[in-house]
C-alpha cells in the first residue's frame, strides 16, 4: 500500500515541479494538443459510425424482433466504445510521446538536473530515438491489444464483465501507461524494453499507484493534454527512484548539519568524504550484464 501512495506522489510531484517552471508547462503542452485534434478527429468518426459497425458486425439480428435487436446491437455499440476508449487512453500517450520525442526528452533532462544534477544521454541521434521509441511503443500496443480483447471477451459475463473487467481493464492501462512514460527517462539511462517492463513488475504497486488515477484523469477529455508535461516529469522522478538515484533535496539531507556519525553513501566512517564511484548509465549498461529482472510475470512477453 505504501508503494500505491508513493506512485500518487509522483504523479502529483512531477504536476508540481511543471507547474513551478511555467516554461517546461507551456512547452510541453504542445505535443498532446496536435494529439488530442487527431483523437477528436477519430471520436468523431466512431460517434457517426458505430451503429453501422454493430450492424455490419450482427447481420443475423436483422429479423429479430423489438426489443432483443436493438438490445443486442446497443450493448455491442457500448463495448465498441468503451474498446476504443480503453485503447485511446494508451495510445494517447504513445502517439504523444513519439510526436513530441524531443519536446520530452527535453523536459524530462531538465528534471534530472534540477534533482540530480547531471542528465544521462544515451548518446543515439534522434532519428534512432524515434526508432526505438516507435518500436518499442508497438511492442506496448500489441500487449495492450491481446488485454483488450480478452477483457472484450470477459466483458460479456454476467456481473463479472460490469464490475471485475472494468477495474482489471484500468490496471492494465495504467501499468502499461506508466510503463510509457518511464520509457522517456529510462530509455536515456539505456535500459531496454524487456528491462523496464522487469522494474515494474518489482514495483508492480508503484506503477499503478502513478498509473492508474492517471488513467482516470485521462478519460475527461482535454485534461490528458494539461496533465502530459506533469506526467512526464513525474514519470522521471520515478524512474529515477527505480535505478536507486537520489534527488538533490535527499543529498542535501544527508549532508546537512545535525546528522548522525553514520556512515552514509559518499562517504566513508564518521561521514569523511570519499571519491565517487563513477555513473554506471555513463559507462555501460548493468541492466544488460547482470540482468536480475527476468523474472516471468503476468505482463511478459
Amino acid at each position: 500500500m505504501r508503494d500505491i501512495g508513493a506512485g500518487f506522489g509522483y504523479l502529483l510531484q512531477g504536476q508540481k515541479w511543471v507547474f513551478g517552471h511555467g516554461r517546461w508547462f507551456g512547452f510541453g503542452l504542445l505535443p498532446g494538443l496536435v494529439t488530442f485534434v487527431l483523437y477528436a478527429g477519430a471520436f468523431v468518426g466512431l460517434f457517426y459510425g458505430a451503429d453501422d459497425l454493430t450492424a455490419w458486425a450482427t447481420p443475423f439480428a436483422d429479423d429479430w424482433g423489438s426489443p432483443w435487436q436493438g438490445l443486442l446491437r446497443g450493448t455491442l455499440t457500448f463495448l465498441v466504445f468503451g474498446l476504443g476508449l480503453f485503447l485511446a487512453v494508451i495510445t494517447f500517450t504513445a502517439v504523444t510521446l513519439l510526436i513530441g520525442q524531443p519536446f520530452y526528452e527535453s523536459l524530462s533532462e531538465a528534471v534530472d538536473r534540477a534533482e540530480g544534477g547531471e542528465a544521462p544521454e544515451s548518446g543515439r541521434p534522434l532519428w534512432q530515438e524515434l526508432w526505438v521509441s516507435a518500436r518499442d511503443s508497438l511492442r506496448v500496443l500489441v500487449r495492450v491489444a491481446l488485454y483488450g480483447v480478452l477483457l472484450f471477451a470477459a466483458g460479456f459475463i454476467p456481473v463479472v464483465g460490469q464490475t471485475v473487467v472494468p477495474a482489471l481493464g484500468f490496471c492494465v492501462s495504467g501499468f502499461f501507461l506508466t510503463e510509457e512514460l518511464t520509457a522517456v527517462a529510462l530509455q536515456r539511462r539505456d535500459v531496454d524494453f524487456k528491462e523496464r517492463l522487469g522494474l515494474l513488475r518489482g514495483r508492480r504497486t508503484l506503477a499503478l499507484g502513478f498509473g492508474v488515477p492517471l488513467t482516470l484523469f485521462f478519460l475527461v477529455p482535454f485534461i490528458a493534454v494539461l496533465l502530459m508535461p506533469g506526467a512526464v516529469a513525474g514519470a522521471t522522478l520515478m524512474a529515477r527512484d527505480l535505478v536507486g538515484e537520489t534527488s538533490a533535496d535527499e543529498d542535501e539531507d544527508e549532508d546537512g548539519n545535525g546528522g548522525s556519525g553514520e556512515s552514509r553513501p559518499g562517504t566513508g566512517a564518521g561521514g569523511h568524504p570519499v571519491q565517487p564511484q563513477p555513473n554506471p548509465y555513463q559507462q555501460a549498461n548493468p541492466y544488460q550484464q547482470q540482468q536480475p529482472y527476468r523474472q516471468p510475470g503476468p505482463y511478459s512477453s
